[in-house]
């Protein structure tokens, strides 16, 4: 029997929204978790997954249709017939120094490469998909850990990554909040002081500003100002940077704000397996930890361990594709870019190795460091505005550190210095796009 993919919501009070694009076509084989459309509704712009693996059979609302109503029907999907599951595989990480081969991106492509499959990968999971075994796995680890936010709860997460929380550990462990990240901060900063162990999450960083005195000058200071003696062991995460048409308010990178804090660890993955075992470390370290994610690369799938024990260390870099040429570093979002510009790169004869930082803060220089002695070029890849920003100190310290060295100055490929446009053409101008990492690395070159 076919399943029905239904209009989803975007928040309790949605009751209508506009389905803006099929991303599928009927007659496609589909997987659980892949993109099928994208809606909208006045406030913002979401992305519909496939709820089960098969073929998209029909397709009910037609592109460009308004006053789709939440829960109606608007695809079938006939699921796949049953049949053996395929062997599972397992495949070593590339060491740093071997070539990466990865199929070669188009000049202009806008998808994004995917990094290699990590060690013991057997399964395909979306970034949102981590988050939420993360939390869950935690959560089930131990009854110190909990969730604390808007919308977190019955109505399953602003971007679905709390869903079905609330339903396994209920309201005293998945707490719905009002829309007050001052209060609902400020009340997780004291938890933690008190032994629990929250995680807060903010519909967007953009809000988190409210609640930036108890982040930089409560739980940042705790430790240092008790002498060691009080921990707060709390995390801080949710979206971060571009979002698709929100405007100057809601599509900052406040990567390099947090990272520029004393007594915070700074958290920006970009793969499935990273962002599952660096939120699982996150929630067990003691202190307060930013984790920064991003919306659009919740919904995009990478192999990832099969293993509920599987953890990253915080503060370590990864080179996630060994080049000699030039070396890219990047984090969260920009690793795609950086990965996507390499494969394009590469059908040039030009092998560029990605540094994928993983971890703003503290900054694994000595990876760093050892990359760009080895191709002695650099160009630093961020989403945010470029004074004051991860890429500068990180160009800093490489001109302090490995000044003779280099073979070309340090460049860095940033947002652009403007608050962030509504319209879409001017959004995409203002945000660094793969085709300007390509560039980049031919005029290091």
């Amino acid at each position: 029997m076919a399943t029905h993919v239904l209009m989803p919501a975007l928040s309790p009070e949605m009751k209508f929204g506009k389905l803006t694009k099929w991303l599928k076509r009927e007659g496609d084989f589909v997987e659980a978790g892949d993109i099928l459309a994208e809606i909208e509704t006045e406030k913002a712009t979401m992305e519909v997954e496939a709820v089960e693996t098969g073929v998209l059979e029909r397709i009910l609302t037609p592109e460009g249709t308004d006053n789709v109503a939440v829960d109606s029907p608007i695809a079938l999907i006939e699921p796949a017939a049953p049949g053996p599951a395929p062997a599972a595989v397992s495949v070593e990480p590339p060491l740093p120094d071997e070539p990466t081969i990865l199929a070669r991106v188009p000049a202009g492509s806008p998808v994004l490469a995917q990094a290699p499959q990590p060690r013991d990968a057997t399964r395909k999971i979306t970034v949102r998909e981590a988050l939420r075994e993360a939390l869950a796995e935690e959560m089930r680890r131990d009854p110190d850990v909990f969730v604390l936010g808007e919308e977190v709860g019955d109505a399953q997460g602003a971007s679905r990554v709390t869903h079905g929380l609330f339903q396994e550990f209920g309201a005293r462990r998945v707490v719905d909040t009002p829309i007050a990240e001052h209060g609902f901060a400020g009340l997780g900063v004291g938890a933690a002081m008190a032994g629990l162990k929250p995680v807060i999450e903010f519909m967007s960083f953009n809000f988190a500003l409210q609640a930036v005195d108890h982040i930089v000058n409560s739980a940042a200071k705790t430790l240092y100002m008790s002498g060691g003696a009080v921990h707060c062991p709390i995390v801080f995460r949710g979206p971060n940077g571009a979002r698709a048409r929100v405007g100057a308010q809601h599509a900052q990178d406040f990567s390099a704000w947090f990272a520029h804090i004393p007594g915070l660890k700074v958290v920006a993955p970009y793969s499935a397996a990273d962002a599952k075992g660096l939120l699982k470390a996150a929630i067990r370290d003691p202190n307060p930890v930013i984790f920064l994610e991003h919306e659009h690369l919740y919904s995009q799938s990478f192999p990832a361990p099969d293993d509920p024990d599987h953890l990253v260390e915080i503060g370590l870099a990864r080179v996630c594709r060994a080049g000699g040429d030039a070396t890219v570093i990047a984090f969260s979002h920009g690793v795609g870019l950086a990965l996507a510009a390499a494969d394009i790169l590469a059908g040039e004869g030009i092998e560029v190795e990605v540094v994928d930082l993983r971890t703003l803060r503290p900054l694994d220089m000595p990876t760093i460091l050892r990359s760009v002695r080895k191709t002695g070029r650099c160009a630093i890849v961020e989403e945010g505005w470029p004074q004051g920003g991860v890429g500068a100190e990180i160009c800093a310290r490489i001109v302090e550190e490995a000044f003779d060295d280099l073979d070309a100055p340090v460049r860095r490929v940033t947002g652009r210095d403007i608050p962030m446009p509504y319209a879409a053409n001017l959004e995409k101008m203002a945000l660094p796009q793969t085709a300007d990492v390509v560039a980049t690395v031919r005029a290091l070159l």
